[in-house]
Protein backbone atom coordinates (compact mmCIF):
# COMPACT_ATOMS: atom_id res chain seq x y z
CA UNK A 1 0.00 0.00 0.00
CA UNK A 2 1.53 3.61 -0.59
CA UNK A 3 0.62 6.96 0.88
CA UNK A 4 0.51 10.36 -0.40
CA UNK A 5 -0.25 13.60 1.71
CA UNK A 6 -2.14 16.47 -0.72
CA UNK A 7 -2.25 20.12 1.72
CA UNK A 8 -4.09 22.50 0.02
CA UNK A 9 -3.02 25.92 0.99
CA UNK A 10 -5.69 28.34 0.33
CA UNK A 11 -6.00 32.34 1.91
CA UNK A 12 -8.32 31.50 4.60
CA UNK A 13 -8.16 27.76 5.18
CA UNK A 14 -5.47 24.57 5.08
CA UNK A 15 -7.00 21.33 3.80
CA UNK A 16 -4.99 18.20 4.09
CA UNK A 17 -5.91 14.92 3.01
CA UNK A 18 -4.15 11.59 3.14
CA UNK A 19 -4.74 9.17 0.40
CA UNK A 20 -3.99 5.29 0.41
CA UNK A 21 -3.70 3.99 -3.61
CA UNK A 22 -4.71 6.86 -4.05
CA UNK A 23 -8.31 6.67 -1.97
CA UNK A 24 -8.89 9.51 0.58
CA UNK A 25 -9.05 8.27 3.55
CA UNK A 26 -8.59 10.99 6.11
CA UNK A 27 -9.24 14.70 5.68
CA UNK A 28 -9.01 17.60 7.94
CA UNK A 29 -9.73 20.92 7.13
CA UNK A 30 -9.28 23.95 9.74
CA UNK A 31 -9.50 28.00 8.73
CA UNK A 32 -6.21 29.78 9.45
CA UNK A 33 -7.43 32.19 12.01
CA UNK A 34 -8.47 29.45 14.35
CA UNK A 35 -5.91 29.28 17.44
CA UNK A 36 -7.56 26.86 19.62
CA UNK A 37 -5.44 23.54 18.64
CA UNK A 38 -5.22 20.61 20.89
CA UNK A 39 -1.63 20.90 22.37
CA UNK A 40 -1.54 24.72 22.96
CA UNK A 41 -0.49 25.92 26.18
CA UNK A 42 -2.13 28.95 27.82
CA UNK A 43 -0.91 31.23 30.78
CA UNK A 44 -4.51 32.18 32.15
CA UNK A 45 -6.42 32.83 35.26
CA UNK A 46 -9.60 30.65 36.92
CA UNK A 47 -12.57 32.13 36.39
CA UNK A 48 -15.01 30.25 38.47
CA UNK A 49 -15.56 27.80 40.26
CA UNK A 50 -17.75 24.64 40.73
CA UNK A 51 -18.06 22.59 43.72
CA UNK A 52 -20.58 20.40 42.98
CA UNK A 53 -18.59 19.00 39.10
CA UNK A 54 -15.28 19.47 41.47
CA UNK A 55 -13.98 21.58 38.85
CA UNK A 56 -13.53 25.39 37.50
CA UNK A 57 -13.77 27.14 34.44
CA UNK A 58 -10.83 29.03 32.69
CA UNK A 59 -10.67 31.90 30.83
CA UNK A 60 -8.21 31.16 27.75
CA UNK A 61 -9.72 33.42 25.24
CA UNK A 62 -12.40 31.71 23.60
CA UNK A 63 -15.87 32.95 23.77
CA UNK A 64 -16.79 29.59 26.16
CA UNK A 65 -14.59 29.36 29.39
CA UNK A 66 -12.55 26.33 29.56
CA UNK A 67 -13.52 23.09 31.59
CA UNK A 68 -10.74 22.01 34.52
CA UNK A 69 -11.58 19.10 36.53
CA UNK A 70 -9.68 18.46 39.32
CA UNK A 71 -8.25 15.30 37.99
CA UNK A 72 -7.21 17.00 35.60
CA UNK A 73 -4.73 18.89 37.80
CA UNK A 74 -2.62 16.13 37.88
CA UNK A 75 -0.66 15.00 40.49
CA UNK A 76 2.45 17.04 40.10
CA UNK A 77 0.17 20.24 40.22
CA UNK A 78 1.74 21.93 43.50
CA UNK A 79 5.60 21.35 41.50
CA UNK A 80 4.16 23.03 38.58
CA UNK A 81 2.82 26.12 40.75
CA UNK A 82 5.68 26.51 42.75
CA UNK A 83 7.86 26.56 39.18
CA UNK A 84 5.54 29.11 38.35
CA UNK A 85 5.78 31.28 40.75
CA UNK A 86 10.01 30.95 40.88
CA UNK A 87 9.44 31.69 36.98
CA UNK A 88 7.47 34.92 37.22
CA UNK A 89 9.06 36.46 40.15
CA UNK A 90 12.11 37.31 38.25
CA UNK A 91 11.53 38.54 34.93
CA UNK A 92 15.46 38.57 33.56
CA UNK A 93 16.63 35.23 34.64
CA UNK A 94 14.70 32.01 33.91
CA UNK A 95 14.78 30.03 36.94
CA UNK A 96 16.45 26.71 36.37
CA UNK A 97 14.26 23.27 36.21
CA UNK A 98 17.26 21.20 37.89
CA UNK A 99 17.00 22.89 40.55
CA UNK A 100 12.73 22.82 41.81
CA UNK A 101 11.50 20.45 44.26
CA UNK A 102 9.32 18.55 43.64
CA UNK A 103 6.57 19.04 46.10
CA UNK A 104 4.32 15.96 47.47
CA UNK A 105 1.55 14.61 44.93
CA UNK A 106 -1.80 15.90 44.90
CA UNK A 107 -4.83 13.99 46.44
CA UNK A 108 -7.18 12.07 44.23
CA UNK A 109 -9.51 12.34 46.59
CA UNK A 110 -9.28 15.82 47.03
CA UNK A 111 -11.66 19.34 46.24
CA UNK A 112 -11.10 22.04 43.73
CA UNK A 113 -11.48 25.03 45.96
CA UNK A 114 -8.56 23.78 48.62
CA UNK A 115 -6.25 24.18 45.85
CA UNK A 116 -7.76 26.78 43.42
CA UNK A 117 -9.68 30.02 43.83
CA UNK A 118 -10.83 32.61 41.10
CA UNK A 119 -8.24 34.76 39.51
CA UNK A 120 -5.29 32.29 40.40
CA UNK A 121 -2.96 31.70 37.51
CA UNK A 122 -2.51 28.25 35.76
CA UNK A 123 -1.02 26.52 33.10
CA UNK A 124 -2.78 24.58 31.19
CA UNK A 125 -2.83 22.80 27.96
CA UNK A 126 -5.87 22.34 25.75
CA UNK A 127 -6.49 18.59 25.71
CA UNK A 128 -10.23 19.04 23.26
CA UNK A 129 -11.15 21.52 21.01
CA UNK A 130 -14.35 23.31 21.87
CA UNK A 131 -17.18 21.18 19.84
CA UNK A 132 -20.74 22.21 19.65
CA UNK A 133 -21.75 24.26 22.89
CA UNK A 134 -18.57 23.44 24.99
CA UNK A 135 -15.58 25.27 25.48
CA UNK A 136 -12.13 23.72 25.42
CA UNK A 137 -11.06 21.06 27.68
CA UNK A 138 -8.10 21.20 29.75
CA UNK A 139 -5.42 19.72 31.60
CA UNK A 140 -2.59 21.22 33.92
CA UNK A 141 -0.43 17.96 32.95
CA UNK A 142 1.95 19.10 30.53
CA UNK A 143 3.21 17.18 27.61
CA UNK A 144 5.16 17.94 24.34
CA UNK A 145 5.21 15.38 21.42
CA UNK A 146 7.64 14.81 19.11
CA UNK A 147 8.00 12.01 16.23
CA UNK A 148 9.95 9.40 19.07
CA UNK A 149 9.24 10.99 22.43
CA UNK A 150 6.44 12.19 24.82
CA UNK A 151 7.90 15.29 27.11
CA UNK A 152 6.72 15.46 30.81
CA UNK A 153 8.11 17.82 32.99
CA UNK A 154 7.86 17.12 36.84
CA UNK A 155 8.10 13.78 36.17
CA UNK A 156 11.00 11.79 36.66
CA UNK A 157 9.45 7.91 35.23
CA UNK A 158 10.18 7.03 31.21
CA UNK A 159 7.36 5.02 29.82
CA UNK A 160 7.82 2.70 26.78
CA UNK A 161 4.90 2.10 24.16
CA UNK A 162 3.04 -0.67 24.71
CA UNK A 163 3.11 -1.60 20.94
CA UNK A 164 6.95 -2.51 21.14
CA UNK A 165 6.73 -6.24 22.20
CA UNK A 166 10.07 -7.14 22.27
CA UNK A 167 11.31 -7.28 26.19
CA UNK A 168 14.97 -6.52 24.87
CA UNK A 169 14.05 -3.21 23.12
CA UNK A 170 11.86 -2.19 25.69
CA UNK A 171 14.48 -2.55 28.49
CA UNK A 172 17.22 -1.24 26.15
CA UNK A 173 14.91 2.21 25.42
CA UNK A 174 14.47 2.69 28.97
CA UNK A 175 17.62 2.57 30.06
CA UNK A 176 18.78 4.53 26.99
CA UNK A 177 16.32 7.12 28.24
CA UNK A 178 17.38 6.74 32.28
CA UNK A 179 20.72 7.43 30.87
CA UNK A 180 20.36 10.87 28.54
CA UNK A 181 17.07 12.32 30.43
CA UNK A 182 17.89 15.77 33.03
CA UNK A 183 16.38 15.93 36.48
CA UNK A 184 12.40 16.20 36.94
CA UNK A 185 11.37 15.74 33.44
CA UNK A 186 9.66 12.47 32.51
CA UNK A 187 9.77 10.50 29.04
CA UNK A 188 7.21 7.96 27.03
CA UNK A 189 8.77 6.57 24.47
CA UNK A 190 6.35 6.11 21.05
CA UNK A 191 6.24 3.09 19.32
CA UNK A 192 8.26 4.89 16.02
CA UNK A 193 11.38 4.68 18.59
CA UNK A 194 11.92 1.01 18.09
CA UNK A 195 15.25 0.10 16.55
CA UNK A 196 16.08 3.77 16.76
CA UNK A 197 19.73 4.67 18.01
CA UNK A 198 20.50 6.55 20.77
CA UNK A 199 21.98 10.14 18.77
CA UNK A 200 18.55 10.42 16.87
CA UNK A 201 16.67 10.26 20.61
CA UNK A 202 18.97 12.92 22.21
CA UNK A 203 18.83 15.11 19.02
CA UNK A 204 14.82 14.80 19.68
CA UNK A 205 15.04 15.01 23.27
CA UNK A 206 17.13 18.70 22.88
CA UNK A 207 14.35 20.17 20.75
CA UNK A 208 11.32 19.34 23.19
CA UNK A 209 13.58 20.39 26.07
CA UNK A 210 14.18 23.74 24.25
CA UNK A 211 9.77 23.75 23.38
CA UNK A 212 9.48 23.75 27.83
CA UNK A 213 12.69 26.52 27.69
CA UNK A 214 10.55 28.70 25.16
CA UNK A 215 7.46 27.73 27.17
CA UNK A 216 8.88 29.21 30.16
CA UNK A 217 10.57 31.96 28.98
CA UNK A 218 7.58 33.09 27.25
CA UNK A 219 5.38 32.82 30.73
CA UNK A 220 8.09 34.83 32.45
CA UNK A 221 7.27 37.51 29.80
CA UNK A 222 3.54 37.56 30.32
CA UNK A 223 1.83 40.50 31.05
CA UNK A 224 -1.71 40.06 29.81
CA UNK A 225 -3.81 37.01 30.48
CA UNK A 226 -5.36 34.97 29.10
CA UNK A 227 -1.22 34.33 27.01
CA UNK A 228 -0.20 31.51 24.62
CA UNK A 229 3.03 30.68 25.43
CA UNK A 230 3.17 27.79 23.69
CA UNK A 231 1.46 26.81 20.48
CA UNK A 232 1.43 23.13 18.77
CA UNK A 233 2.89 23.09 15.76
CA UNK A 234 0.95 23.60 11.93
CA UNK A 235 -1.37 21.27 11.57
CA UNK A 236 -0.14 19.95 8.77
CA UNK A 237 3.55 19.35 10.75
CA UNK A 238 1.58 18.18 13.36
CA UNK A 239 -0.31 15.54 11.58
CA UNK A 240 3.10 14.21 9.53
CA UNK A 241 4.60 14.07 12.98
CA UNK A 242 1.55 11.47 13.92
CA UNK A 243 1.43 9.52 10.64
CA UNK A 244 4.81 9.84 9.28
CA UNK A 245 5.82 6.72 8.13
CA UNK A 246 8.21 5.07 5.28
CA UNK A 247 5.50 3.78 3.21
CA UNK A 248 5.07 7.63 2.17
CA UNK A 249 5.73 8.04 -1.49
CA UNK A 250 5.06 12.21 -1.98
CA UNK A 251 3.74 15.12 0.19
CA UNK A 252 2.66 17.53 -2.45
CA UNK A 253 2.26 21.28 -1.25
CA UNK A 254 0.63 24.21 -3.10
CA UNK A 255 2.02 26.92 -1.09
CA UNK A 256 6.21 28.30 -0.86
CA UNK A 257 6.39 28.72 3.53
CA UNK A 258 4.10 25.80 4.32
CA UNK A 259 6.14 23.76 1.68
CA UNK A 260 9.64 24.81 3.25
CA UNK A 261 7.99 24.30 6.78
CA UNK A 262 7.33 20.25 6.06
CA UNK A 263 11.01 20.26 4.19
CA UNK A 264 12.85 21.42 7.22
CA UNK A 265 10.63 18.91 9.10
CA UNK A 266 11.06 15.65 7.48
CA UNK A 267 14.44 16.72 6.95
CA UNK A 268 15.09 16.55 10.56
CA UNK A 269 13.13 13.90 11.40
CA UNK A 270 13.86 11.65 8.08
CA UNK A 271 16.65 13.09 6.11
CA UNK A 272 16.23 10.44 3.31
CA UNK A 273 12.45 11.39 2.99
CA UNK A 274 13.26 15.05 2.33
CA UNK A 275 12.79 14.47 -1.29
CA UNK A 276 9.13 13.22 -1.22
CA UNK A 277 8.01 16.45 -0.09
CA UNK A 278 7.03 18.67 -3.42
CA UNK A 279 5.98 22.00 -4.53
CA UNK A 280 3.01 21.88 -7.15
CA UNK A 281 2.95 23.76 -9.45
CA UNK A 282 0.42 23.05 -11.55
CA UNK A 283 -2.20 25.25 -13.36
CA UNK A 284 -4.88 23.01 -11.53
CA UNK A 285 -6.75 23.53 -8.02
CA UNK A 286 -3.95 20.80 -6.45
CA UNK A 287 -7.58 18.85 -5.04
CA UNK A 288 -8.55 18.56 -8.40
CA UNK A 289 -5.39 17.50 -9.95
CA UNK A 290 -5.11 14.24 -7.67
CA UNK A 291 -9.18 13.60 -7.85
CA UNK A 292 -9.76 14.31 -4.28
CA UNK A 293 -12.32 17.22 -4.97
CA UNK A 294 -14.92 14.34 -6.26
CA UNK A 295 -13.85 11.98 -3.68
CA UNK A 296 -14.82 14.71 -1.42
CA UNK A 297 -18.09 15.28 -3.00
CA UNK A 298 -19.32 11.56 -3.14
CA UNK A 299 -17.91 10.74 0.59
CA UNK A 300 -19.41 13.41 2.73
CA UNK A 301 -22.43 14.16 2.95
CA UNK A 302 -25.87 11.90 4.69
CA UNK A 303 -26.25 9.29 1.92
CA UNK A 304 -22.76 7.52 0.98
CA UNK A 305 -22.74 4.92 -1.38
CA UNK A 306 -20.08 1.40 -2.13
CA UNK A 307 -20.17 -1.19 -4.06
CA UNK A 308 -22.92 -2.59 -6.04
CA UNK A 309 -25.70 -0.10 -5.00
CA UNK A 310 -25.28 -0.57 -1.60
CA UNK A 311 -25.28 2.69 0.79
CA UNK A 312 -25.16 3.95 4.10
CA UNK A 313 -26.99 6.07 5.84
CA UNK A 314 -24.91 8.72 8.79
CA UNK A 315 -27.52 11.00 11.30
CA UNK A 316 -24.88 13.06 13.32
CA UNK A 317 -27.03 14.18 16.88
CA UNK A 318 -25.77 15.66 19.92
CA UNK A 319 -25.20 12.51 22.09
CA UNK A 320 -23.94 10.17 19.31
CA UNK A 321 -23.93 9.69 15.28
CA UNK A 322 -26.32 7.06 13.99
CA UNK A 323 -25.69 4.53 10.69
CA UNK A 324 -28.17 2.57 8.65
CA UNK A 325 -26.92 -0.05 6.29
CA UNK A 326 -28.82 -0.69 3.29
CA UNK A 327 -28.56 -2.94 0.68
CA UNK A 328 -30.55 -0.73 -1.83
CA UNK A 329 -31.03 -1.57 -5.75
CA UNK A 330 -28.41 -4.63 -5.06
CA UNK A 331 -29.21 -7.54 -7.07
CA UNK A 332 -30.01 -10.81 -4.86
CA UNK A 333 -27.24 -12.99 -4.40
CA UNK A 334 -27.66 -16.62 -5.82
CA UNK A 335 -26.49 -18.05 -2.59
CA UNK A 336 -29.54 -16.62 -0.44
CA UNK A 337 -30.70 -14.19 1.50
CA UNK A 338 -28.25 -14.68 4.07
CA UNK A 339 -24.99 -14.56 1.70
CA UNK A 340 -26.26 -11.35 0.27
CA UNK A 341 -27.14 -9.45 3.86
CA UNK A 342 -23.84 -11.01 5.11
CA UNK A 343 -21.42 -9.73 1.40
CA UNK A 344 -23.43 -6.51 1.99
CA UNK A 345 -22.46 -5.89 5.53
CA UNK A 346 -18.60 -6.44 4.92
CA UNK A 347 -18.65 -4.00 2.77
CA UNK A 348 -20.47 -1.46 4.92
CA UNK A 349 -17.58 -2.52 7.88
CA UNK A 350 -14.93 -1.32 5.21
CA UNK A 351 -16.82 1.83 4.13
CA UNK A 352 -17.53 2.78 7.85
CA UNK A 353 -14.09 2.12 8.96
CA UNK A 354 -12.94 4.71 6.28
CA UNK A 355 -15.49 7.12 7.24
CA UNK A 356 -14.61 7.06 10.65
CA UNK A 357 -11.00 8.23 9.84
CA UNK A 358 -12.37 10.46 6.78
CA UNK A 359 -14.85 12.47 9.20
CA UNK A 360 -12.90 12.12 12.27
CA UNK A 361 -16.03 10.67 14.28
CA UNK A 362 -15.78 10.87 17.50
CA UNK A 363 -17.87 9.69 21.04
CA UNK A 364 -20.45 6.78 20.25
CA UNK A 365 -21.54 5.48 17.00
CA UNK A 366 -24.47 3.09 16.52
CA UNK A 367 -24.53 0.82 13.42
CA UNK A 368 -27.35 -0.57 12.51
CA UNK A 369 -26.60 -3.78 9.90
CA UNK A 370 -29.12 -6.01 7.80
CA UNK A 371 -30.04 -8.92 10.67
CA UNK A 372 -27.95 -12.13 9.98
CA UNK A 373 -29.40 -15.36 11.20
CA UNK A 374 -26.48 -17.04 11.67
CA UNK A 375 -23.58 -16.24 14.93
CA UNK A 376 -20.66 -17.01 13.11
CA UNK A 377 -21.81 -14.43 9.92
CA UNK A 378 -22.16 -12.12 12.95
CA UNK A 379 -18.42 -13.14 14.14
CA UNK A 380 -17.21 -12.84 10.77
CA UNK A 381 -18.48 -9.12 10.12
CA UNK A 382 -17.07 -8.12 14.11
CA UNK A 383 -14.20 -9.64 13.53
CA UNK A 384 -13.82 -7.11 9.68
CA UNK A 385 -14.62 -4.33 11.88
CA UNK A 386 -12.18 -4.55 14.17
CA UNK A 387 -9.56 -5.60 11.60
CA UNK A 388 -10.41 -2.43 9.29
CA UNK A 389 -10.11 -0.48 12.64
CA UNK A 390 -6.28 -1.29 13.32
CA UNK A 391 -5.23 1.38 10.71
CA UNK A 392 -7.14 4.31 13.08
CA UNK A 393 -5.25 5.86 15.57
CA UNK A 394 -8.24 7.36 17.40
CA UNK A 395 -8.42 4.86 20.50
CA UNK A 396 -11.52 3.04 20.16
CA UNK A 397 -13.54 0.19 21.21
CA UNK A 398 -16.12 -2.13 19.66
CA UNK A 399 -18.44 -4.41 20.62
CA UNK A 400 -20.02 -7.52 19.22
CA UNK A 401 -23.81 -7.48 17.45
CA UNK A 402 -26.91 -7.01 20.07
CA UNK A 403 -29.55 -9.12 19.82
CA UNK A 404 -30.83 -6.25 17.68
CA UNK A 405 -28.36 -6.24 15.32
CA UNK A 406 -26.59 -3.06 16.88
CA UNK A 407 -23.23 -2.69 16.10
CA UNK A 408 -21.49 -0.35 19.00
CA UNK A 409 -18.42 2.11 18.65
CA UNK A 410 -16.62 4.17 21.19
CA UNK A 411 -13.85 6.19 19.27
CA UNK A 412 -11.68 9.35 20.71
CA UNK A 413 -12.98 13.03 20.38
CA UNK A 414 -10.64 15.57 20.59
CA UNK A 415 -12.11 17.80 18.03
CA UNK A 416 -15.36 18.50 16.49
CA UNK A 417 -16.42 15.84 13.49
CA UNK A 418 -15.11 16.77 9.91
CA UNK A 419 -18.89 17.63 8.23
CA UNK A 420 -18.53 18.92 4.72
CA UNK A 421 -21.33 20.22 3.09
CA UNK A 422 -21.58 18.76 -0.29
CA UNK A 423 -24.72 20.50 -1.13
CA UNK A 424 -24.29 23.29 -3.18
CA UNK A 425 -25.87 26.84 -3.23
CA UNK A 426 -27.32 28.16 -6.22
CA UNK A 427 -24.68 31.18 -7.39
CA UNK A 428 -26.72 32.33 -9.64
CA UNK A 429 -30.25 32.81 -7.95
CA UNK A 430 -29.28 33.26 -4.30
CA UNK A 431 -32.52 30.82 -3.49
CA UNK A 432 -35.00 33.37 -5.47
CA UNK A 433 -35.74 30.49 -8.00
CA UNK A 434 -35.02 32.47 -11.04
CA UNK A 435 -32.23 32.81 -13.16
CA UNK A 436 -30.68 34.59 -16.40
CA UNK A 437 -30.58 32.38 -19.25
CA UNK A 438 -27.68 29.96 -18.95
CA UNK A 439 -26.87 30.85 -22.82
CA UNK A 440 -26.19 34.51 -21.40
CA UNK A 441 -23.77 32.61 -18.68
CA UNK A 442 -20.41 33.61 -21.17
CA UNK A 443 -21.71 37.03 -21.52
CA UNK A 444 -21.93 37.72 -17.79
CA UNK A 445 -18.04 36.55 -17.25
CA UNK A 446 -17.09 38.84 -20.51
CA UNK A 447 -19.02 41.80 -18.86
CA UNK A 448 -16.77 40.98 -15.80
CA UNK A 449 -13.67 40.53 -17.57
CA UNK A 450 -13.85 43.81 -19.21
CA UNK A 451 -14.65 45.80 -15.22
CA UNK A 452 -11.60 44.28 -14.62
CA UNK A 453 -9.20 45.02 -17.29
CA UNK A 454 -10.99 48.53 -18.66
CA UNK A 455 -11.99 49.74 -15.41
CA UNK A 456 -9.84 48.70 -12.58
CA UNK A 457 -7.38 48.14 -14.89
CA UNK A 458 -5.92 44.52 -13.75
CA UNK A 459 -4.02 42.88 -16.61
CA UNK A 460 -3.43 39.22 -15.17
CA UNK A 461 -6.36 37.03 -13.32
CA UNK A 462 -7.61 33.53 -13.93
CA UNK A 463 -11.31 32.66 -13.59
CA UNK A 464 -12.15 29.47 -12.35
CA UNK A 465 -15.35 28.09 -13.74
CA UNK A 466 -16.96 24.29 -13.68
CA UNK A 467 -15.41 22.37 -15.77
CA UNK A 468 -18.14 21.93 -18.19
CA UNK A 469 -18.42 25.26 -18.61
CA UNK A 470 -14.24 25.46 -19.33
CA UNK A 471 -14.67 23.29 -21.88
CA UNK A 472 -17.09 25.40 -23.86
CA UNK A 473 -15.33 28.85 -23.61
CA UNK A 474 -12.17 26.63 -25.24
CA UNK A 475 -13.70 24.90 -27.36
CA UNK A 476 -12.63 25.17 -31.52
CA UNK A 477 -9.45 26.92 -32.74
CA UNK A 478 -11.48 30.90 -33.00
CA UNK A 479 -12.33 29.14 -29.31
CA UNK A 480 -14.57 32.09 -26.91
CA UNK A 481 -11.12 32.33 -24.89
CA UNK A 482 -9.04 32.80 -27.80
CA UNK A 483 -11.51 35.78 -28.85
CA UNK A 484 -11.23 37.35 -25.09
CA UNK A 485 -7.25 37.05 -25.02
CA UNK A 486 -7.01 39.18 -28.51
CA UNK A 487 -9.98 41.70 -27.18
CA UNK A 488 -8.38 41.56 -22.93
CA UNK A 489 -4.49 40.51 -23.34
CA UNK A 490 -3.29 37.01 -22.83
CA UNK A 491 -3.28 37.92 -19.03
CA UNK A 492 -6.97 36.10 -19.07
CA UNK A 493 -6.25 32.80 -17.81
CA UNK A 494 -9.63 30.07 -17.74
CA UNK A 495 -8.82 27.32 -15.46
CA UNK A 496 -11.79 24.64 -14.75
CA UNK A 497 -12.69 23.69 -10.92
CA UNK A 498 -14.61 20.66 -9.59
CA UNK A 499 -15.39 22.32 -6.44
CA UNK A 500 -17.60 25.41 -8.21
CA UNK A 501 -21.39 24.47 -9.24
CA UNK A 502 -22.26 24.96 -12.72
CA UNK A 503 -22.99 28.23 -12.90
CA UNK A 504 -20.65 29.21 -10.25
CA UNK A 505 -17.17 31.34 -11.15
CA UNK A 506 -14.22 32.78 -9.02
CA UNK A 507 -11.85 35.26 -9.83
CA UNK A 508 -8.33 35.07 -8.58
CA UNK A 509 -5.18 37.68 -8.95
CA UNK A 510 -1.80 37.18 -9.92
CA UNK A 511 -1.06 35.73 -5.89
CA UNK A 512 -4.01 33.48 -5.64
CA UNK A 513 -5.85 36.10 -3.94
CA UNK A 514 -10.03 36.11 -4.86
CA UNK A 515 -11.29 39.08 -6.40
CA UNK A 516 -15.04 39.23 -5.28
CA UNK A 517 -16.80 40.25 -8.23
CA UNK A 518 -19.84 38.17 -7.84
CA UNK A 519 -22.94 40.89 -7.30
CA UNK A 520 -26.74 39.22 -6.52
CA UNK A 521 -28.29 42.20 -8.91
CA UNK A 522 -26.88 39.46 -11.48
CA UNK A 523 -29.78 36.71 -10.54
CA UNK A 524 -32.63 39.69 -11.59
Amino acid sequence: MTSEVVVDVQPKEISIALLEDKRLVEFQKEGLSVSFAVGNVYLAKVKKMMPGLNACFVNVGYERDAFLHYLDLGPQFNSYQKYLKQVVSDRKKLYPMAKATMQPELDKEGSVQNILQPGQEVLVQVVKEPISTKGPRLTCELSFPGRYLVLIPFSDKVSVSSKIKSSEERARLKQLLQSIKPKNFGVIVRTVAEGKRVAELDTELKILLKRWEDTMTKVQKATKLPELVYEETSRTVAMLRDLFNPSYENIYINDESVFNEVKDYVTLIAPESAKIVKKYTGKLPIFDNFDITKQIKSSFGKTVSYKHGAYLIIEHTEALHVVDVNSGNRAKSKDGQEANALDVNLGAADELARQLRLRDMGGIIVVDFIDMNLAEDRQKLYERMCENMKKDRARHNILPLSKFGLMQITRQRVRPVMDVNVEETCPTCFGKGTIKSSYLFTDILEGKINTLVNKIGMKQFALHVHPYVAAYINQGFLSLKRKWQMKYGFGVKIIPSQKLAFLQYEFYDGNGQEIDMKEEVDSK
